[in-house]
């Protein structure tokens, strides 16, 4: 009955890391979807892929709900031309993702290219069977 056992769960592990891998591979697709539309200004892309409880804090340290932030984007006030991740780890928790990365954003600041080196830190949670992003905390990295 134990090398049963054993036998079994020799069989289950590549099975998991398998679902584990596909879940991380999701959660990076809707982060690369989330960063696309506020490029794009896709705000139907935003409104799916933000959650209704956003908490969005800039490396600045001023927050935005989801409202206000997508309102930011509207308005020009956040103005991307390009966010380009590099370095991404994802770590999931059941229904819920953290994904830890540093990021280099290309935006329009009062029509002024400026560059931002970003280390974050954003959860999604998986919600109706979609992964949406509910908070955001990021940090200026020297260049």
């Amino acid at each position: 009955m134990k090398h049963l056992l054993i036998f079994c769960l020799l069989l289950t592990a590549p099975l998991v890391q398998a679902q584990s891998n596909a879940t991380e591979k999701a959660v990076l697709d809707a982060e690369k979807r989330r960063f696309d539309a506020q490029v794009s200004k896709d705000y139907s892309a935003l409104n799916q892929l933000l959650a209704d409880d956003l908490v969005y804090t800039h490396s600045n340290g001023n927050t935005d709900g989801k409202e206000s932030y997508i309102q930011s984007i509207r308005d020009g006030k956040s103005n991307y031309a390009a966010i380009d991740p590099q370095e991404q780890k994802v770590r999931v928790y059941g229904n819920t993702a953290i994904i830890n990365g540093v990021c280099l954003i290309k935006m329009n600041n009062n029509n002024t290219p400026t560059e931002l080196k970003l280390r974050y830190t954003d959860m999604y949670v998986k919600k109706g069977g979609q992964w949406q992003m509910v908070a955001w905390q990021s940090l200026r990295l020297t260049q």
